[in-house]
């Protein structure tokens, strides 16, 4: 029953349908009251959950993307794939939850990309990579941890931009740029763990002159 929801859980139901509607009137008044209409929810409920707006919406609905990929994905889906897979097939899942709204996506990122939303768009993209890596398995605490999300977000980023004007079957010319991309990032990865390695094996003036002020006995 709609009159049971929590104002979390009405914002989830309506996401996607106002999405649908963003694409031909905007992220504003009118998609969320036809996606209330819709779902069957009171226009003054859904006007209360969505108080922050434009942004408020699409921020609901990348959480449902996200909500989406998992459930596509789940870990043990996963876990037999080497990490790049793994990546990819999530990034694609995300995708694949967007295909029908693209147009939706290309206004949400025009409204995110304005100055006083830049900050929230930053925040909304951390969070979706930080849900890729979780999903995929990932439980790096350390530099690690905000290395890997930096590097994919602006691999997501550019994935995106290839996403929206892709007319090829199957977004077959966006899933060729995201393998590519994936995979520069894996040799560059593999080119620094051999310079790490070979950085321990280095003479270091730092650890000379600790040996000669702790002898090793």
């Amino acid at each position: 029953m709609t009159e049971d929801l929590t104002l979390d859980e009405i914002r989830l139901a309506l996401a996607p349908g106002i999405a649908a509607n963003a694409a031909f009137d905007g992220w504003g008044d009118a998609a969320r009251d036809m996606a209330a209409d819709a779902a069957g929810i009171d226009r003054d409920i859904a006007r209360l959950a969505f108080r922050d707006g434009a942004v408020g919406m699409i921020d609901a609905w990348f959480a449902h993307v996200d909500a989406e990929m998992t459930r596509a994905l789940p870990p043990e889906s996963l876990k037999a794939m080497p990490i790049r897979a793994r990546i990819s097939e999530l990034v694609t899942a995300r995708l694949t939850t967007m295909a029908q709204d693209r147009e939706a996506l290309r206004r949400a990122l025009a409204i995110l990309a304005m100055p006083q939303n830049v900050a929230r768009a930053a925040r909304l993209g951390w969070r979706s990579v930080d849900a890729i890596w979780r999903q995929a398995g990932d439980t790096a605490t350390d530099y690690n941890h905000y290395t890997k999300r930096t590097i994919l977000l602006g691999v997501y980023a550019a994935t995106v931009t290839v996403f929206l004007d892709d007319e090829s079957d199957g977004f077959a010319d966006t899933r060729a740029f995201l393998g590519r991309r994936i995979e520069g990032i894996m040799r560059f990865e593999k080119a620094k763990a051999g310079m790490i390695r070979r950085a321990d094996h280095r003479p270091s003036l730092s650890r000379f002159i600790g040996r000669l002020r702790y002898p090793v006995v």
